[in-house]
C-alpha cells in the first residue's frame, strides 16, 4: 500500500475538531483510522447480549473452533449501533471485531468486555507509534523496543490483558513489510532483523507475565506494493499463532489476484492458519464481483480461519470508501457470499461445551 496525505476535506475537519495534527501520512487509512477515531461504546443497543458472567473461552477453544470468523472493523468499534448496522447489511452477526490502539494508550478491559458482550472476539491492532502515523518516528524504532525502552508500558499492558481473562487476538505492528509506519522495515532507520527482535521481546514480556489469553497474529501487507522478503520479519513459530495478511482490492478484477501470491509465500514460511486481517475494496464497477470472488477464495482455503472487513468510508479514515454496505450491489454480493461460508457460531462469549 502506498502512503498518502489524507488530511483534507471532511477528514481534515474531523481531525481539527479532535485536535489532531494533519502533518502525517498514512497507508490505506486502516490502522490510523482506528487509533484516532476510537470512541466509547454505545450506552444502549438493540444487540442481543452474550452473557459477560459466563466462563471465558480459552485461547485453545478459539484456536480449535470450527467455522470461519466473520470480522468487522467500523469507525467507532466497539459501537454496538455500528455492529448492528453491519449485521443488518450482511445478514449475519460479526463474530470478531477489530479495534486499534497506538502506544500512547493503555489497555482498556471495558472495550474487550463490550466486544464479548456483543458476542464477538476482540482483535486488537496494537500500533507502536503515535497517531497520526508518520513513518519517521525515531522514538519508536524497532531496535528501541527490542532493547527494552518501552518495557514498563508493555508490562502494564500485558498485565491488563491477563487480568481481565478474556482472550484477545493481538495483531502487533501490522503491515511491517511496507514503508509507511514507524515499525516498517523500510522506514525509520529500522534494519533487517529489528522487527522480529522487537516482536520476540514483546512476546517474551507477555510470557514472563504469564499471559495465556492472547492469540498472536503476525500480519504483513500483501506483496503488492511492499517487500516480499518476509523471512527476516518472521519472529518464529514459537512466537506466532496465526499468520495474517492485509489485502485490499484496488481495482483488480478478482480478489484471488492479490490473495494468492501472498498466501503461497506465507505457507512457505510456516504451516499455520492464515487470517485475512484487513480487507476491503475501493469503489469500482467490479467491486461486487471482487467481493464474490473473495468469498469463493476463502471457501476454497480451509487454512483460512476468518477475515476482517474494513467497513470505513473516506470520512471515517479509509483511503477509499471500502464499505460493502455502500450500495445495493455490493451489499447483496457480500451477504450472498457470506451465506456460503461455514461461519463460526454466534455468540462466542460462552465457552464451547
Amino acid at each position: 500500500m502506498n502512503r498518502r496525505s489524507w488530511c483534507r476535506g471532511a477528514a481534515a475537519l474531523v481531525l481539527m475538531m479532535a485536535g489532531v495534527s494533519c502533518s502525517g501520512t498514512v497507508s490505506d487509512g486502516t490502522g490510523p483510522a482506528g487509533a484516532m477515531f476510537g470512541a466509547p461504546p454505545d450506552s444502549e443497543s438493540s444487540s442481543p447480549s452474550a452473557p459477560v458472567d459466563a466462563a471465558p473461552p480459552t485461547k485453545a477453544d478459539l484456536l480449535a473452533a470450527s467455522g470461519v470468523f466473520f470480522g468487522a472493523s467500523t469507525y467507532r468499534t466497539p459501537s454496538a449501533a455500528e455492529t448492528d448496522a453491519v449485521a443488518a447489511a450482511a445478514g449475519k452477526r460479526p463474530t470478531m471485531l477489530q479495534y486499534f490502539l497506538d502506544w500512547r494508550k493503555e489497555f482498556d478491559p471495558a472495550t474487550v468486555q463490550e466486544i464479548y458482550r456483543q458476542g464477538a472476539v476482540p482483535m486488537l491492532t496494537w500500533e507502536p507509534g503515535d497517531a497520526p502515523f508518520e513513518a519517521g518516528q525515531p522514538w519508536y524504532a524497532s531496535r528501541r523496543i527490542a532493547d527494552g525502552a518501552f518495557d514498563a508500558y508493555i508490562t502494564r499492558f500485558a498485565r491488563g490483558v491477563r487480568d481481565q481473562r478474556w482472550p484477545v487476538v493481538l495483531r502487533f505492528a501490522h503491515e511491517m513489510n511496507g514503508d509507511w509506519y514507524p515499525w516498517s522495515v523500510n522506514a525509520n532507520g529500522n534494519k533487517p532483523g529489528d522487527y522480529a527482535a522487537a516482536w520476540r521481546h514483546v512476546h517474551d514480556i507477555f510470557a514472563a507475565e504469564k499471559v495465556d489469553n492472547v492469540i498472536w497474529l503476525w500480519s504483513p501487507n500483501v506483496l503488492r506494493g511492499a517487500s516480499g522478503d518476509l523471512n527476516k520479519l518472521y519472529p518464529g513459530d514459537a512466537y506466532v499463532d496465526w499468520l495474517g495478511m492485509d489485502a485490499y482490492g484496488l481495482g483488480e478484477n478478482t480478489a484471488s489476484e492479490i490473495l494468492d501470491p501472498t498466501y503461497i509465500r506465507l505457507r512457505e514460511i510456516a504451516d499455520k492458519p492464515v487470517f485475512i486481517s484487513e480487507t476491503g475494496a475501493m469503489p469500482d464497477p467490479n467491486k461486487a464481483g471482487w467481493i464474490t470472488d473473495m468469498f469463493e477464495w476463502i471457501a476454497e482455503h480451509p487454512k483460512v480461519p476468518g477475515f476482517v472487513w474494513f467497513e470505513h468510508s473516506v470520512e471515517e479514515g479509509g483511503r477509499y470508501d471500502y464499505r460493502f454496505a455502500a450500495d445495493q450491489a455490493t451489499r447483496k454480493a457480500f451477504a450472498d457470499g457470506l451465506a456460503t461460508l461455514p461461519l463460526r457460531s454466534w455468540p462466542v462469549a460462552q465457552r464451547p461445551s
